[in-house]
């Protein structure tokens, strides 16, 4: 069991009132992680913490805070095991899927690290003679970043790379369900050298959540907030945010389409499929959910894609390496039969996998998946994956564009024109041409559209987003005025 303790203004604390919460391991129950219950009280000590540290940061050179930065990612990639067992122990997940966490997150880092010299502005023609008129970005203040627990390394790193380059101080609000992962992340940065207050780190008890947010959103200092996660819990951070005049990054849920049209190169769409669909028990917010598939070849590539998905190693990450590890929870396993349960009902056909009756759970198809069925609709978050099959490439953007989220999807096709143009269609904030659903790198603009989020990070859309862009104007030369 890990004993893992928070961050606020460089010094590692415990909740004001000693209070303490678990995260038991999804498949055994063992207690992986005690962590500190954060009150209200504590939250917002953090939040001026980080205020404090604030000035001096953001008037630091570009190649301090950069070295810094570099510093941290060659910590985080020294952790990998670490990594490995704490994610193992707290969410299930493998090691194949820790180790890819880990690597991607030490690159946001180096990413956010060549952004340090990219905080640009622009200047722009005025009509006062004489007025030399400039937009220029500058620090926005304290961030405070909300992380998840099912790609934890990647999605904590995120939420404070770029905005620590960008000269922002940070909090983040580590998950309840992976403290300790989230904590490693923050030992990285420490032995990175950043300032005591420039990060922090809090840990709350699930029931507390709401609470521990609302404090540091209401907080004066708190400039911005990021938040990777539900649809139904990004909805209640976004309106606490609206409540307070606070801008906000929203990454939500997920329900991408994978579209196989007719003249897809199957082994290609076979082998994108299996990544998107089951990487890290389909428990990603990119996750392939539903496989829209043209009549024309459903047979061929569904006969290949069972194949590939039943030799897919199952098990205890703890044991041995595997692909699919536990889900991180029961609630999860629970839900999942439900959709199946529902599918089948409806008419739709199992092909491989099915109904689990613990965390370990099968990749599972279904084919048949019609409009009328909850699992169209509905994210499974897990490594069960509804089949649609359409006729011709109209229905199959309609079928890809009939749900209420939008942040990934994918089309396969030998026409590159064709597969551009479905994309355009294709109502989604990421789309990939003949690539995989699951696809992220530090320095492209991530986000979605519809009830997905709004905001984007990454690259230089993540400097517009943890930046106030300014108005400044330098009068040269004497001004008339009309009075």
């Amino acid at each position: 069991m890990i004993e893992q303790s928070m961050l606020i203004a460089g010094q590692s604390v415990q909740a004001g009132n000693g209070a303490t919460f678990e995260r038991r391991n999804p498949l055994d129950g063992t207690v992986a992680t005690r962590a500190p219950a954060a009150t209200p009280q504590d939250a917002v000590r953090a939040v001026e913490a980080a205020h404090k540290a604030f000035p001096a940061w953001a008037a630091l050179g570009p190649t301090e805070r950069r070295q810094m930065l570099m510093k941290a990612s060659q910590a985080l990639e020294a952790r990998t095991g670490a990594f490995a067992a704490a994610m193992a122990a707290e969410t299930g997940a493998s090691g194949l899927w820790a180790g890819f966490n880990v690597h991607l997150a030490a690159g946001m880092l180096l990413e956010a690290a060549s952004l340090t010299t990219q905080i640009s502005g622009q200047v722009i023609p005025s009509d006062v003679p004489g007025s030399l008129a400039m937009a220029v970005r500058q620090p926005a203040g304290v961030v405070l970043g909300i992380a998840p627990w099912n790609a934890p390394v990647i999605l904590g790193v995120r939420a404070i790379a770029t905005p620590l380059a960008c000269g922002n101080t940070v909090v983040l609000k580590g998950s309840e369900l992976c403290p300790a992962t989230h904590g490693l992340i923050i030992e990285a940065l420490q032995e990175g050298g950043l300032p005591p207050g420039v990060v922090n780190f809090v840990t709350n008890a699930p029931d507390d959540a709401g609470a521990v947010v609302e404090a540091m959103v209401a907080h004066p200092a708190v400039r911005r907030v990021n938040f990777t996660g539900s649809t139904r819990v990004g909805r209640i951070i976004g309106q606490t945010c609206a409540k307070h005049l606070k801008p906000a990054v929203l990454e939500l849920g997920g329900k991408a389409p994978f579209l196989v049209l007719d003249d897809a190169d199957i082994d290609a769409a076979v082998a994108g499929c299996t990544f998107g669909a089951f990487a890290n028990s389909g428990q990603i917010c990119m996750s392939t959910e539903r496989i829209i598939v043209d009549e024309a070849v459903a047979d061929d590539f569904l006969a290949k894609l069972v194949a590939r998905a039943e030799a897919l190693p199952l098990g205890d990450p703890r044991q041995g390496p595997v692909v699919l590890g536990s889900v991180v929870d029961m609630a999860t396993v629970e839900r999942a039969n439900r959709l199946i349960d529902d599918a089948l009902a409806k008419g739709a056909k199992l092909l491989c996998g099915g109904k689990a009756g613990d965390t370990l759970m099968p990749a599972t198809l279904i084919d048949g998946v019609t409009p009328a069925m909850d699992i169209f609709r509905e994210e499974t978050f897990a490594p069960v994956k509804a089949i649609v099959r359409v006729r011709g490439e109209e229905e199959a953007i309609a079928m890809a564009n009939d749900n209420e989220f939008g942040l990934a999807s994918s089309v396969y096709t030998r026409d590159t024109a064709r597969g551009w143009r479905v994309a355009a269609r294709i109502q989604a904030g990421i789309c990939h041409v003949n690539g995989p659903t699951v696809h992220d790198e530090a320095q492209m603009p991530f986000g979605g559209v519809k009830h997905s989020g709004y905001g984007h990070f990454g690259g230089q859309a993540g400097i517009d987003a943890f930046t106030d862009l300014r108005w400044v104007t330098m009068q040269t030369a004497p001004r008339h005025y009309p009075f």
